[in-house]
């Protein structure tokens, strides 16, 4: 992999396969105690930068990079938290705009590991992988040292190990139904969990939200004496035009109007979590009605923003797009931004999911798009079955829209060669690929297409 010797790569699957004896980032037992003894330890390094707190079902990591290149344009010095990785797990930890080397990053897994039998010898359950992460990057940033961190939560928000920072800025993505078997199917439980990361005196941002989830965060909004803005009324988009390579946008925010600012990204989803991001670094900066962010940094600053795996072109002619939508919410999002946005004469979906998730809910919502579905796995051992899958897939596609095809490599060569012919069988232009179902899904077909982690 070019960038990175080899011994530092070496050292980086050895941390990562420590790390991997962990319990994984889908086995969870809700309490912040263990990863707060972490913290203690290492002097509670969480608390040596001011922190922007983004938690929601989805857009997470888009708004995190977006908040990021605006601190960055303006002259802040930042550190970014996401989860999970595409391709690498150094993605998760970035300073400066960019992930820290894999050199660096055994480097912080080395000076916390002491401390991990400490805590692991305290309680009944040692310390999750996700826990340590967490510790890490909050090390990484007071090391750098950062000037703000921008940290995504990991799953849920009260429980999540990113909440023992407290967020002066409080973040709210749109709120679905994902993680149904730790967070439960009720929208309003979900909401409050994720309402957790809202802390007292703190500003909270919220997206465009489900009436029931609305009212969750207003009173959690209420009760700790938070100050709120929402989107729709006091921050927004104003007006979206697609363009080449991505759209044109005047947003709402909450100390004016920003006109012309050029986002590289696709689909009405990326334009509002634009808004949200913007709105957040006013929020930080403390604009207001009186006040407005440089308008000249702020469109410098959306231009430079790049989110992989999201909408992301790999490949032209045919053109192959990768997408992490791995629920729901998160596919109908991307089918909105594929009907709208790319005039393809054939579109194949190349899918790839978890055995956890809502497949039924993914291919529904990629149905109305895409001419064609082959239907894969990656190489996760929590994949679903493809063949388990296109049995779910059947009464949705039907079996003559179908072609099961159990190696992604493959997967992909299939739709390529799909979307390339007519029903006669001959060649013709015009024709797209999407990779999706799951963010390892996306990470693998942006490997296989010679992308770097980013």
């Amino acid at each position: 992999m070019s960038g990175h010797d080899a011994a530092g790569l070496d050292d980086l699957r050895q941390v990562e396969s420590e790390l991997n004896t962990r319990w994984p980032e889908t086995k969870l037992e809700p309490s912040l105690t263990r990863v707060q003894a972490l913290a203690d330890l290492l002097g509670d390094p969480q608390r040596g930068y001011p922190v922007v707190h983004i938690g929601g079902t989805n857009g997470k990591t888009s708004t995190s990079r977006m908040v990021d290149a605006l601190f960055t344009r303006i002259g802040l010095r930042t550190g970014r938290y996401t989860s999970p990785h595409l391709q690498l797990a150094t993605e998760r930890i970035s300073i400066d705009g960019a992930p820290i080397s894999p050199e660096r990053y055994v480097e912080v897994y080395r000076d916390v590991e002491p401390y991990l039998s400490m805590v692991d010898a305290r309680g009944d359950v040692p310390m999750s992988k996700f826990e340590v992460l967490t510790g890490m990057a909050f090390a990484a940033f007071a090391d750098a040292p950062v000037d703000v961190a921008v940290v995504e939560v990991g799953m849920g928000g009260s429980w999540d190990a990113t909440n023992i920072a407290d967020g002066r800025i409080a973040v709210i993505t749109p709120i679905g139904l994902d993680h149904v078997e730790y967070l439960g199917g009720d929208l309003a439980g979900i909401a409050e969990e994720k309402a957790g990361i809202i802390k007292p005196g703190a500003v909270a941002l919220l997206a465009e939200q489900d009436p029931a989830v609305e009212q969750v965060l207003l009173r959690r909004v209420a009760e700790v004496d938070a100050t709120v803005a929402r989107a729709g009324s006091e921050f927004g988009v104003l007006h979206r035009d697609i363009a080449v390579g991505g759209q044109v946008l005047r947003l709402q925010g909450l100390g004016g109007v920003y006109e012309d600012v050029f986002l590289p990204l696709h689909g009405a989803h990326q334009a509002a979590n634009a808004a949200l991001a913007l709105a957040a670094v006013e929020a930080f900066f403390g604009a207001g009605s009186d006040r407005q962010l440089d308008v000249e940094a702020v469109r410098e600053a959306f231009a430079t923003v790049a989110s992989p795996g999201r909408l992301e072109r790999v490949r032209a002619a045919p053109t192959v797009l990768v997408d992490a939508a791995h629920n729901p919410h998160g596919a109908e999002a991307l089918a909105k931004a594929l009907d709208e946005e790319f005039g393809f004469r054939k579109l194949v979906a190349v899918v790839g999911v978890m055995d956890d998730k809502d497949a039924v809910g993914i291919l529904s919502a990629l149905e109305p798009v895409v001419q064609e579905v082959v239907l894969t796995a990656n190489s996760s051992p929590r994949a679903m079955d493809p063949d388990l899958l296109a049995g779910v897939a059947v009464p949705i596609f039907g079996e003559d829209r179908m072609v099961v095809q159990p190696h992604l490599v493959d997967a992909v060569e299939e739709a390529v060669r799909l979307a390339e012919e007519n029903d006669d069988g001959d060649t013709v232009s015009g024709g797209g690929v999407i990779v999706t179902g799951s963010v390892v899904t996306a990470g693998e077909a942006r490997a296989l297409f010679g992308k770097e982690p980013a």
